[in-house]
């Protein structure tokens, strides 16, 4: 069975893990209401999506 020798060190240990992040959302503004939105989602305020209005906006 293999067992390391020595205790891995935590700038190696940092090494390896260099890739492993959180990645920043996606935010964009939309260009019609002028609100912040993930894109691909839909605009909750407005109610629409690609320019379709998929839900009755929010009072």
């Amino acid at each position: 069975m293999a067992v390391p020798k020595r205790k891995t060190s935590g700038s190696r240990t940092g090494k390896r893990r260099s890739h492993i992040k959180i990645s920043p959302k996606n935010i964009i503004e939309d260009k019609k209401s002028g609100e912040y939105r993930l894109s691909h989602h839909m605009d909750l305020k407005t109610g629409t999506y690609k320019g379709r209005q998929i839900l009755d906006p929010k009072e």
